[in-house]
């Protein structure tokens, strides 16, 4: 089993920046954190939950929705199991609570990266 530890959310204003960390552990020794992709999900106030972006398990992969494109920038350090969200230039609809998730297999769309999930992390953009 895996688990999944988000840190990083906060509140900042429009047009700031935030950094969101993925934390990937597994309790059984034959579980390798670097071998899944991982995918960033947020839900906002009264919206379904949408994917964000994704990375392959390599991090030669990634994808972003139209929203965050050029705006955020996904990337991970295997050494050190974890997944980072840098967010740019931040605006009041990216607002919610971000979840990071891991897979086994890499999925374009980043929807069905959802085997394993976090417990979340706040992000609050307003002025």
């Amino acid at each position: 089993q895996l688990q999944l530890r988000e840190s990083g959310g906060g509140l900042v204003r429009p047009g700031e920046s935030l950094t969101l960390s993925c934390t990937i552990s597994g309790r059984n020794y034959r579980f390798n954190p670097g071998h899944y992709a991982v995918g960033w999900l947020r839900q906002g106030p009264g919206k379904e939950r949408e994917a964000v972006s994704c990375i392959s398990a390599g991090g030669s992969r990634t994808k972003y929705t139209d929203s965050v494109e050029g705006r955020f920038v996904i990337s991970r350090d295997n050494a050190e199991n974890t997944v980072y969200l840098q967010m740019d230039r931040l605006e009041a609809e990216d607002a919610g609570v971000y979840y990071c998730a891991a897979d086994a297999l890499y999925d374009e769309s980043c929807v069905k990266i959802d085997d394993y999930w976090g417990q979340g992390t706040q992000v609050t953009v307003s002025s």
